[in-house]
């Protein structure tokens, strides 16, 4: 017998948690049963997890969507009137990847092959994890933010309500608002990433650029941290480079954020991933541009398109159903989020966004 710790989202996570039980006594398959129930009548999304004892200290946790259970299978529809990215265009796209899947390791001695500066943490939960790494070659900056790895990083995800943009040696325009759960994560470590980052600038005068990079709540993340980092550091070129993340803010601040960065943004998607769509627009939030989408397998450049700048493209993944965490956003193993009973894992270019590049 497990103890079954279960979290339900309404469609869209309209209104966040719904309901948190825990420590109810069931066996696995009755487990299973008793959440799968609760799948598209009263959940959009189902995360449970089974407990030995009375801590979240977790034994498996699974997560079930429309797409895990076969309820919903989207296939990727033919772009339109989209523009076709260079090779130069995708090899980047790639190459940061790179970054964003060794934050979920947490010891990575040379991230992509760059020097690594340090890792960090908040310094409270430990919620927030990445890592600050130079590529003396390409004269930059790495900031990497890892995405969700636990059941208190799901809790976090949920806090969907859009606040005020706040965070240290940040001016924004009126009206500009944000993903609550998000800010919040990113203070925990601004103030101590930021430092970081100047101190390296100072003691390395040829930087120029400082990219952001980071996997579903860590592209969030990632987008968070390119503001800060753009306004503390003018005199930088700043690159934000997201992998399904999801929305982050309403569309003043994406409009803010596409004037503040330009063509310095890449927001890519996989083909029917359905965190970049899971929060609803219905709720205030907007996509800020620009997005990449990888509308087909094989992850090669002709099956990679630049989508609108405006950030909510008909044409790209909003054309198709939202389907919540699916196995095309990725797959985290053992200790982590797990898809279960998805045979043929669907990854970013080809990389499961968990696998280490550390040497």
């Amino acid at each position: 017998m497990y103890g079954l710790s279960w979290f339900c989202a309404e469609q869209h996570l309209s209104t966040g948690a719904q309901e948190l039980l825990l420590h109810v006594e069931l066996s696995e398959r009755e487990a299973k049963k008793f959440a799968d129930s609760k799948l598209g009548t009263e959940c959009y999304s189902i995360w449970y997890l089974f407990t030995r004892g009375k801590g979240l200290d977790q034994d498996h946790m699974m997560i079930r969507t429309p797409t895990t259970l076969g309820l919903m299978h989207p296939q990727a529809t033919s772009p339109q009137d989209m523009k076709n990215i260079s090779q130069h265009i995708f090899d980047q796209l790639v190459h940061y990847l790179k970054y964003a899947s060794s934050a979920y390791t947490p010891v990575c001695p040379r991230p992509n092959g760059s020097t690594l500066i340090t890792h960090f943490s908040d310094p409270v939960a430990g919620i927030v994890e990445g890592f600050v790494a130079r590529d003396a070659s390409r004269k930059e900056l790495v900031l990497a933010l890892r995405g969700s790895a636990s059941f208190a990083d799901i809790l976090l995800d949920t806090q969907v309500q859009l606040v005020p943009l706040v965070s240290p040696g940040v001016s924004v325009p009126h009206g500009v608002r944000v993903h609550a759960g998000f800010l919040t994560a990113w203070n925990s470590v601004s103030v101590q990433v930021l430092a970081i980052l100047a101190e390296q600038l100072l003691l390395h005068e040829d930087i120029q650029t400082i990219v952001t990079s980071g996997h579903s709540m860590g592209g969030s993340l990632a987008t968070l941290s390119a503001v800060s980092t753009k306004q503390r550091f003018p005199q930088c070129r700043v690159m934000s480079y997201s992998y399904g993340a999801p929305r982050t803010g309403n569309k003043a601040f994406a409009e803010f954020f596409n004037e503040s960065l330009g063509e310095d943004v890449f927001r890519v998607v996989h083909t029917y991933d359905g965190v970049p769509t899971m929060i609803s627009q219905s709720l205030g939030y907007h996509h800020h541009g620009i997005e990449y989408w990888h509308n087909s397998e094989p992850a090669t450049v002709k099956n990679v398109v630049k989508c609108d700048a405006h950030g909510e493209d008909p044409n790209c993944s909003l054309s198709i159903p939202s389907s919540g965490v699916n196995d095309a956003h990725l797959t985290v193993g053992t200790r982590l989020l797990e898809h279960i009973h998805l045979l043929n894992l669907l990854k970013y270019f080809g990389i499961v966004a968990t696998t280490p590049f550390c040497l």
